[in-house]
C-alpha cells in the first residue's frame, strides 16, 4: 500500500481511537493528534487531563491562541508527517477538529479526510473545535453503531485505501 495520510475527526466518544486501533489489525498505522502539544502546555499551567466542558473549551481556546501566535499545531503536524514518511507505517491518522486546520493539511499534503459518527451521540457544542466537527466535506464518513460494525468498516476502509477508492460509506 502507498503511504496514506488520513485526517480523522468525530465528536468526543465517537470511536476514533477504536477505529484506528481496528485498522492497525490490517496494516501498520501511526496515530497522531494535533492537540497533543496543546495538552502538554495545558498540563504545565494546571490542566489535570479531564474532559469536562470547561476543559474542552480551555484546550480549544489554547489551540486557537497557538495557531494565531505561531501556527504551532500545523508545525507539529508537519513534523509528525515527516516522521511518518520516514517510517514503516502505511497510514498516518491525524486527529484534527477545526475545518480550517483540516484544510491546511489536506492542501499541503494531499491528505484524505474521515469522519466517524456514532449513532445516538450528540455533538459537543460548548467550544469552537468540537462544535465545528461537521463543518467539513469529508472524503469518507463512517457510522459507528456497534464494535463489530466498526471493525467491519475498518477492514473495508483499509481495503478501499489499498484500491484507491473514496467518498462516503
Amino acid at each position: 500500500m502507498e503511504k496514506q495520510i488520513i485526517i480523522i475527526n468525530g465528536t468526543g466518544g465517537s470511536g476514533k481511537d477504536t477505529f484506528v486501533e481496528l485498522c492497525s489489525k490490517y496494516c501498520q498505522v501511526t496515530n497522531f493528534s494535533a492537540i497533543d502539544k496543546i495538552k502538554e502546555i495545558a498540563k504545565i499551567i494546571g490542566w489535570q487531563g479531564d474532559k469536562s466542558e470547561k476543559s474542552r473549551k480551555f484546550l480549544s481556546d489554547l489551540k486557537k491562541l497557538t495557531i494565531d501566535f505561531n501556527d504551532m499545531p500545523f508545525n507539529c503536524t508537519k513534523e509528525a508527517i515527516n516522521n511518518f514518511l520516514a517510517s514503516d507505517s502505511e497510514i498516518l491518522f491525524i486527529h484534527i477538529r477545526e475545518p480550517e486546520e483540516i484544510a491546511k493539511v489536506v492542501n499541503a499534503f494531499n491528505a484524505k479526510t474521515l469522519l466517524i459518527k456514532r449513532v445516538g451521540l450528540e455533538n459537543i457544542s460548548t467550544n469552537y473545535s468540537d462544535a465545528s466537527v461537521d463543518n467539513y466535506d469529508y472524503d469518507y464518513i463512517i457510522e459507528n453503531s456497534t464494535l463489530a460494525s466498526l471493525e467491519n468498516h475498518a477492514q473495508n476502509f483499509i481495503f478501499e485505501l489499498e484500491n484507491n477508492k473514496s467518498k462516503n460509506h
